[in-house]
């Protein structure tokens, strides 16, 4: 269906039909704003004097507190000078007449005081003694001799102001006593509620403070404060003249009306200062609370304006410039109005551009991975071609060239596969299949592919699979492989010397037994100033070879807690869990190599980038491996991260999420993606001689494979030793082959020859052992020579996998090989495979003629007799029932391979 193109002409009509429309709209808008805006501008004028009204009633209440405060602690003072004077001294050193004197001459630091007293705590046993040392009766507060009581607080010092209340009991009255009490109990200062005091007529209140006899430690009961106490110091408080005396020295701010409440009692609040104000009063008010000491008594501020606050100027005025600038902006904006409907049009252009590059750039992904495609179809026909040419008979010089070509072509080949890989992952195509595989199979296969490299160099190439790995998974096996085999390859590459390690691990367990991440500064970090170790630098280091690992973390003690961790796993059963169960891996590959720069560290992952101009000129490659490894990765829900140290190494590691699957059923759908080894050797035991743990467990890992108990020491004589034990066991009936197993590199030093009797020497207490069944773990051809007494048997060349040390244990012990495979499968060898066709007659069907013919040679060297047709019309003539084919293969990029659809089930 075709895009319609709309005039934008009516629109422009419509748009003048109802500009009057809009304009009466916008002037009203207008006047809304200025409505909204002049009250708003007046409620925040307003809010502003609240705000205003706020801050000073704060200040005017934190100065109150501030003043009594001060005065609080003159009375405190006085209180500890009376229990240190009277007391602690011994006769005591204050009387009435110096009590009056003092309180006389320092009563201007108690402005707000109209006095003070101090009234003793007599109990009832001593008010008759008491009473004679004073000369008078302790008579309550109306005058009267005081009844008898527990106990009383008669007053025997009183500033010369409050001398009246001398000889009274304080604890008469109801009030006083209940504060005295409350004093006494806390050790703190405590309020009365407000009253007229006399002379003044004022509002106040009795601050009342205990007197204990000696200091007291913090932590003392309220038993332990009442009997220390031996009286109580009163002070009467003015609260009206301290307001006053406040709202005095703030008079040149805005007037506004103080009042000063006691709300002990909530629903009955008493005033302490202020004017009665009636109900109703406009004003805004604010209420600040005041803190006197006592915990026991609430008291707060209210303070409000003395009358309304005036509306702001600001609000008429900034409302109308607001009108104006309403009207300015209409017209600016209806004079912009045309300019914007040009913009937008340029806008609609570039956004119809931006999707045709968009286009554009997925069509020229598609485009790349269409002539990739197409590319490799003629190339796969040049390897065939190649590989059926050096089948044939050609002289040394024809078959140099014709090898040399066919390298060639798989390097091609493979340079095209990656590209291909890159094109489908932009283009959005690439998916992963989701199949029941056998891991450990794939990486034996990924260490078959890369022996010979490893051997040239003479470098220890090893992998290792933790045992809480399930034995199948669910998932794509060639991606898998794909990784793997780019960072081994990149390994073998870039590394002269020690090893290349392959692990793989639970994610669970990995973050158990590692929880620090990789080093920032080692991951790309820019800093060339950090220093590198040479290359020849060969310290003794816990690892597979005994040279130093960039990441810190790949040590022996942490690789024996994976060993841990994986054993407890297994022995629980928790590998066997349901096929819907997913499980991740930590997938690492660790090497010595070169290490990565540091200023290239930030784009390994960069297609196309290596990490200088010499590195495709030393060693090869587009720099494309790692990108693609990076989205296989998380096409399988995981992450890739490397750490590197130049002259060191690198370590990189992945994470992978997979399914777990159990194995028979895996077997039953595709049998040819297992690994089956051969169980003729389960019983065996094996003592396996080697200086290096982490050597030692990558060994152990293959025999167990197969079914072998593995004794591992860590030199020749605890070897002899675990041997002649072994031994003993034989004679004592229990009946399993033993075999003795050595690395060239626990022997000596590289520079000597052994034979199989010097390798004991020294080691046996002058017996010789019989050993038929001793072997020695070589790296390289080279070592053997260091061994002459042994025959090429006896030596089982790394890197290990299980296929080939059972290989190698079948030839010299000569056991049955017809027991190898438990399903009792097909083991013949590749000449019998060349009449596996014979008598077959097979129909293949392809439009390229070079494939064609790579197809029937092929079939042919097998004996099949092969008939080739380029349509699927041909094949479909050739195949009416009854037809003389055995079977028939066709290309699915056949292009006419629809004509084949009427066959069904025919076609095979």
């Amino acid at each position: 269906m075709g895009s319609v193109e709309l005039d934008p002409k009516p629109a422009r009509r419509r748009w003048r039909l109802h500009q009057s429309a809009l304009v009466v709209l916008w002037v009203v808008m207008s006047m809304m704003i200025w409505v909204g805006l002049y009250w708003y501008i007046r409620r925040q004028s307003i809010r502003n004097v609240e705000e205003g009204l706020v801050s000073m009633c704060e200040e005017r209440a934190r100065m109150l507190q501030d003043r009594f405060a001060v005065s609080v602690n003159h009375v405190h003072a006085l209180a500890i000078l009376v229990s240190t004077f009277h007391y602690q001294k011994e006769p005591a050193a204050l009387d009435q007449e110096t009590f009056a004197d003092y309180t006389a001459r320092t009563a201007f630091e108690r402005p707000l005081l109209n006095g003070v007293a101090y009234a003793q705590r007599v109990v009832h046993t001593q008010r008759e003694l008491f009473e004679m040392q004073q000369g008078w009766v302790i008579r309550t507060m109306k005058r009267e001799p005081s009844p008898i009581q527990d106990e009383y607080a008669p007053v025997i010092y009183s500033q010369e102001t409050v001398s009246y209340i001398e000889a009274l009991d304080m604890m008469s009255g109801e009030e006083d006593r209940e504060n005295i009490l409350r004093a006494r109990a806390t050790g703190k200062a405590v309020l009365t509620s407000p009253f007229r005091l006399l002379g003044s007529n004022h509002l106040g209140v009795v601050l009342t403070f205990p007197v204990y006899r000696e200091d007291l430690a913090l932590d003392v009961t309220e038993e332990e404060r009442i009997e220390a106490t031996a009286g109580y110091l009163g002070g009467a408080f003015d609260v009206e003249s301290l307001v006053e005396n406040l709202l005095s020295q703030l008079a040149g701010n805005p007037e506004i009306i103080v009042k000063v409440y006691d709300v002990t009692n909530a629903s009955e609040p008493l005033i302490m200062y202020g004017p009665d104000l009636p109900d109703g009063f406009p004003s805004p008010s604010h209420t600040s609370m005041l803190d006197f000491g006592d915990p026991f008594r609430k008291h707060n501020m209210v303070c409000r304006y003395s009358k309304e606050p005036d509306v702001p100027v600001s609000a008429l005025t900034t409302a109308s410039g607001v009108f104006v600038i309403c009207m300015l902006v209409g017209y600016i904006v209806y004079a912009a109005w045309n300019r914007y409907d040009n913009v937008k049009e340029d806008c609609r252009k570039m956004e119809e551009l931006k999707k045709q590059a968009e286009a554009a750039d997925v069509a020229k992904s598609q485009f790349l991975a269409t002539v990739s495609h197409e590319i490799r179809t003629p190339m796969n026909g040049v390897l065939g071609m190649l590989d059926m040419l050096l089948d044939t008979k050609l002289n040394s010089t024809q078959q140099d060239y014709a090898q040399t070509a066919q390298v060639c072509g798989k390097t091609l080949i493979s340079l095209i596969n990656e590209v291909l890989d890159r094109a489908k992952i932009e283009a959005g195509k690439l998916e992963l299949e989701s199949v029941p595989f056998d891991l450990r199979s794939i990486l034996d296969e990924v260490i078959s592919l890369s022996y010979s490299k490893s051997r040239e160099k003479c470098i220890e190439l090893a992998v290792y699979v933790s045992d809480g790995v399930p034995e199948v998974l669910l998932g794509d096996p060639g991606r898998f492989r794909q990784i793997i085999t780019n960072l081994v390859g990149n390994s073998i590459k870039f590394t002269e010397r020690g090893h290349i390690f392959v692990q793989v691990h639970l994610a669970d367990h990995s973050n158990l037994v590692v929880e620090q991440k990789p080093e920032p500064k080692l991951n790309g970090h820019n800093d060339d100033s950090i220093p590198t170790a040479p290359l020849s630098a060969n310290a003794d280091f816990d690892t597979l070879s005994g040279y130093e690992t960039a990441d810190k973390r790949n040590t022996w003690e942490n690789f024996n807690k994976f060993l841990s961790l994986s054993s407890h796993s297994t022995q629980n059963g928790s590998t066997h869990n349901s096929n819907s169960e997913s499980v991740t891996l930590v997938v690492s590959v660790e090497d010595t190599g070169t290490g990565i720069p540091l200023h290239a560290q930030s784009r390994v992952f960069t297609p196309f980038m290596q990490a200088d101009s010499s590195t495709s000129r030393n060693y090869g490659g587009t720099g494309i491996g790692l990108s693609i490894s990076k989205c296989l990765v998380e096409l399988m829900g995981g992450q890739i991260w490397f750490v590197s140290r130049p002259g060191v190494g690198s370590t990189f590691t992945f994470t992978a999420v997979f399914q777990r699957c159990e194995r028979n059923g895996a077997v039953e759908m595709k049998k040819d993606t297992l690994d089956i080894l051969p169980s003729c050797f389960r019983g065996f035991h094996a003592i396996l001689v080697d200086e290096r743990p982490v050597r030692a467990v990558v060994t152990k890992y293959h025999l167990q494979r197969l079914g072998i108990s593995v004794e591992t020491v860590g030199n020749i004589d605890l070897g002899v030793a675990a041997l002649t034990a072994e031994k003993g066991r034989l004679l004592s009936g229990t009946k399993r082959q033993c075999i003795f197993l050595v690395e060239t590199d626990s022997c000596s030093s590289k520079n000597e020859s052994y034979s199989q009797d010097q390798i004991l020497e020294g080691s046996c207490n002058g017996c010789k052992l019989h050993l038929p069944n001793l072997f020695l773990l070589a790296t390289s051809e080279l070592e053997k020579e260091r061994f002459p007494g042994f025959s090429d048997n006896a030596f089982i060349m790394k890197p290990l996998k299980a296929s080939t040390v059972a290989a190698c244990l079948q030839l010299a012990l000569g056991v049955d090989s017809q027991n190898a495979n438990e399903d009792g499968s097909n083991t013949e060898g590749p000449s019998s495979l060349r009449s596996l066709l014979v008598g077959k007659k097979i129909l293949v069907v392809d439009d390229n003629k070079v494939n064609l013919r790579v197809a029937a040679g092929t079939l042919k060297k097998y004996g099949a007799e092969v008939q080739c047709v380029e349509s699927g019309k041909d094949a479909l003539a050739l195949l009416q029932v009854p037809h003389k084919f055995d079977a028939c293969l066709w290309m699915f990029r056949c292009q006419k391979w629809m004509d084949l659809k009427p066959l069904g089930k025919y076609v095979l």
